[in-house]
């Protein structure tokens, strides 16, 4: 049990037992391989452990503001230690206790012997447990919101620049009326919108824990103030605008409510699962040669094929976000189980599941804000596309022009029937082009449209209002999001693996 724990700070560099140790052990490629600095940070055992104690300052100064007997002396020690812990004093005090926050509690008091009798005076495990998890979550949700005001700036200006450009669209991966390669990506963006909007209020309706006691009726609180019920709530409203919070949750158990948790990651799964639909998008239209996401030059695609070019950011992006979505069921199944007031079984559950959502979210977003950042859009390559599908798309078209003619709109459907199907077989067939234009242009029925054919062909009137839908869409619903991130959406990002 020590040698495991202990491990945990040899890898975090906290034991000074030397880089090799590394190497001995698991790490969890969130954090080795792929997690921003920032992130990863957040859901350390440094920040963690120190956030404990700044709680217990918030609680001794309270405490001491509203008449318990603790001394200047005594917060103006704990505030003088807030920062340096001796994890391994820690680890030996949890392997004798098996009780974490009384560890820590200990290892405070070790440094602090002035102020050892008030630390964590009337308070629960759940007091620094719970309340320091919600300040995670809302420092996760503050990464993650200008991360993703960057991917939907980077995406928006991708779908302003090619608003205009006709591409196929697809139903059931079949080629399907145009649209616009602009308005493709404001599909995704609408979804990235979405997420934003819901990461936004879930960060706004956390709240804090607060001091609430082992069974969340403020008792032990209510017997230090001998009674007074208005100083109790007063400590309350005052750690919790210490903590950085406007308000606390006005019931709890001994735990705050484990949905909460249900409505953070619900979330983060959801954005997964749009960040998953855009990088198959990618995926696709790679195959088809018409996007690509960025390729270095020194870029390996396949050890064996020198000349791939696999979207390995798309793929990393789809492999994680499945690794968010399915993390959901952590706190679904934790928060059904949870008994009365609480049980234990929720700690070791979501000691994973809450970081791990975060990295992952993290991840690709800062992925996908390189994908975005580089996309590749080959015209050449959609325009052949189009010219291969669009003669069978204008077949409507032809028949509608040759009625402005003075022709039978009976007759022009058969003719056009006839001329199509011949084409697809030389298509399915013969795997040949498709020479339905050659066969129309040859017929002497449609000499009376024939110098019209041009026009009638022209990409651009199959695209409908999609370029004046991308510039209202990006005016109305996209921009405005991204005002609250203005001094924060130039910064890039530089895929390091």
């Amino acid at each position: 049990m020590i040698h495991h724990i202990y491990s945990t700070y040899a890898r975090s560099g906290l034991s000074g037992t030397g880089g090799d140790t590394q190497l001995m052990v698991y790490r969890s490629p969130l954090v080795s391989r792929y997690a921003s600095k920032e992130m990863a940070y957040n859901f350390s055992d440094r920040k963690k452990f120190t956030t404990w104690r700044k709680l217990w300052i918030y609680l001794a100064k309270a405490e001491k503001a509203l008449g318990l007997l603790v001394t200047d002396a005594q917060v103006t020690e704990m505030e003088s230690h807030a920062e340096d812990i001796d994890f391994a004093m820690a680890v030996e005090e949890e392997s004798k206790l098996r009780h974490d926050v009384m560890a820590h509690v200990h290892t405070f008091a070790h440094c602090c012997p002035t102020a050892a009798p008030i630390i964590h005076l009337g308070a629960t495990s759940c007091y620094v447990g719970d309340n320091t998890d919600l300040i995670l979550l809302r420092d996760g949700f503050d990464i993650l919101l200008p991360k993703l005001a960057r991917v939907i700036d980077r995406l928006s200006n991708f779908a302003e620049k090619y608003a205009g450009l006709p591409t196929l669209g697809f139903t059931h991966y079949q080629p399907a009326q145009l649209t616009t390669v602009g308005k493709r990506a404001c599909l995704w963006l609408q979804d990235l919108a979405m997420d934003m909007r819901n990461l936004q209020r879930a960060r706004e309706d956390l709240r804090f824990r607060g001091v609430k006691g082992t069974t969340g009726t403020q008792a032990s609180f209510l017997q230090l103030f001998q009674g007074d019920h208005d100083k109790v709530e007063d400590l309350d409203r005052m750690v919790t605008e210490m903590a950085g919070f406007k308000k606390a949750y006005m019931v709890t158990g001994q735990t705050y409510s484990r949905k909460v948790d249900i409505d953070s990651l619900s979330h983060l799964a959801s954005m997964g699962a749009t960040i998953h639909k855009i990088c198959t998008d990618i995926r696709l239209l790679a195959n088809l040669k018409e996007i690509e996401e960025p390729f270095e030059k020194e870029q390996i695609g396949s050890s064996a094929m020198a000349y791939k070019r696999n979207p390995m950011r798309c793929e990393r992006c789809c492999s994680l976000a499945r690794h968010l979505i399915a993390l959901l069921a952590d706190p679904l199944q934790t928060a059904s189980v949870q008994w009365l007031e609480r049980t234990l079984d929720d700690s070791a559950n979501r000691r994973i599941s809450l970081p791990e959502s975060f990295l992952t979210a993290d991840i690709i977003l800062s992925t996908l804000q390189n994908i975005t950042e580089g996309l590749v859009v080959y015209p050449k390559v959609i325009e052949r596309h189009i010219r291969h599908e669009l003669p069978f798309m204008a077949t409507e078209n032809i028949i509608m022009a040759m009625v402005k003619a003075g022709g039978n709109r009976q007759d022009c459907h058969e003719k056009i029937r006839v001329l199509s199907q011949q084409a697809a077989n030389v298509v399915k067939q013969e795997g040949g082009d498709n020479d339905l234009l050659a066969r129309v242009q040859a017929d002497p029925y449609f000499a009376p449209i024939l110098g019209h054919l041009d026009n009638i062909l022209d990409p651009k009137t199959f695209i409908g209002r999609a370029p004046q839908q991308v510039a209202r869409f990006l005016s109305e619903e996209v921009r405005p999001l991204l005002e609250p991130y203005k001094a924060e959406i130039d910064v890039k990002f530089e895929l390091e693996l």
